[in-house]
């Protein structure tokens, strides 16, 4: 049975999948974001910011391995840890 938990995740027989290509990217409860492709940016660097950004803040962009979907964003310093998103089904 297919349960989606987010507009780009689905959890498959206890597995958490990608919703597009339904690539698996770990168990449910415990954290998918390890298994994503990972890209960062600088949020001054991004268009439309204002000049009062904090110049270490990046937006971490979370995408699928396989098929390159955008999963999850979200912004933090460098050496923060990933925001978990644990999911309990």
């Amino acid at each position: 049975m297919k349960k989606r938990i987010s507009e780009s995740l689905v959890v498959e027989h206890g597995t958490i999948c990608c919703a597009s290509c339904a690539h698996a990217l770990g168990p449910a409860g415990a954290s998918w974001k390890k298994a994503a492709a990972l890209s960062t940016v600088p949020v001054k660097d991004l268009p439309g910011t204002g000049s009062n950004v904090e110049p270490r803040v990046v937006l971490r962009r979370f995408a699928c391995p396989n098929c390159g979907h955008l999963l999850d964003t979200e912004t933090a310093l460098p050496e923060d840890p990933f925001l978990e998103d644990v999911v309990s089904v």
